[in-house]
């Protein structure tokens, strides 16, 4: 009696354990099922709503309107500002250097007036700095025009303001990107006042162009886009220097003329 009570008590325990296993198998089943439902639904449903991605902004975009412009004309810019004042003063026997300008950078920024009072020598600069007519003759006749090819609507010009002894100004427009001579004439609405102006400042200053744009440049790493010979109200005379750094803000320096120390500096956050 005790031996077969034990034999029904182990064919009852390993019933149940089969049942367990069975039921463990068709779960596993199930949930196995189940997973790959999911799966695919999941995998179906990113093929209809697009993964949201998240990216920084460019580095343009956070650039001013005015520091986009500087970088735009000087990524385009091949011709130094060192070589483009040798060019420029090459087109007038024994001239001197008064003002060079890259134009389409800050053109519409307030500029100091020019030794000879008639503003910019090219007058109003095209936004694009497309560059003049070539071969376009002197409205006084005297001028001479190099027969270069216009660089196109787009394309960064210099342009240069050269003296000759007795302060007569001529008016030279380098393509600065193959560094070729778009331009040159002498300025027809000079007076006799004019150029005595121009060729007292010029004997004043005692340090070249070049010399102040390396005092600039040894103060703020950067791009020399323009430098002018300007009175220092009253107190001498000085080189205007502004130079574009690596975050394309322009710093302007005043450097004496006379023994290239900074007198003023000032950066245009803009």
């Amino acid at each position: 009696m005790n031996s077969a009570s034990s034999r029904s008590r182990t064919l009852k325990t390993v019933g149940a354990l089969g049942m367990a296993v069975a039921t463990a198998v068709l779960m596993t089943g199930c949930g196995q099922s189940s997973d790959g439902a999911t799966s695919a639904a999941t995998s179906e449903a990113a093929k209809v709503v697009p993964q949201k991605q998240t990216t920084s902004p460019s580095a343009s975009a956070q650039l001013t309107e005015d520091q986009q412009e500087r970088k735009k004309v000087l990524d385009a810019t091949k011709v130094t500002f060192d070589d483009a004042a040798t060019t420029a003063t090459g087109e007038v026997a024994g001239g001197k250097l008064v003002d060079l300008d890259l134009e389409g950078v800050d053109d519409d920024n307030d500029q100091s007036p020019s030794p000879t009072g008639s503003g910019s020598p090219t007058g109003s600069a095209s936004p694009t700095g497309s560059a003049s007519p070539t071969g376009s003759a002197s409205p006084s006749g005297t001028g001479t025009s190099s027969p270069s090819a216009s660089p196109g609507a787009d394309g960064p010009v210099w342009a240069a303001e050269v003296a000759e002894k007795d302060g007569t100004i001529h008016t030279v427009r380098i393509n600065a990107v193959d560094g070729k001579v778009i331009e040159a004439r002498v300025d027809a609405d000079q007076d006799a006042a004019d150029k005595k102006q121009t060729a007292d400042l010029l004997a004043q200053a005692t340090q070249t162009p070049q010399q102040a744009a390396k005092v600039a440049t040894e103060k703020k790493k950067g791009t020399v886009t323009s430098v002018g010979l300007d009175d220092n109200e009253g107190d001498g005379v000085i080189w205007q220097v502004d130079v574009v750094g690596s975050d394309w803000k322009k710093t302007t320096f005043d450097v004496d003329a006379k023994n290239d120390t900074i007198v003023r500096e000032e950066t245009d956050k803009d």
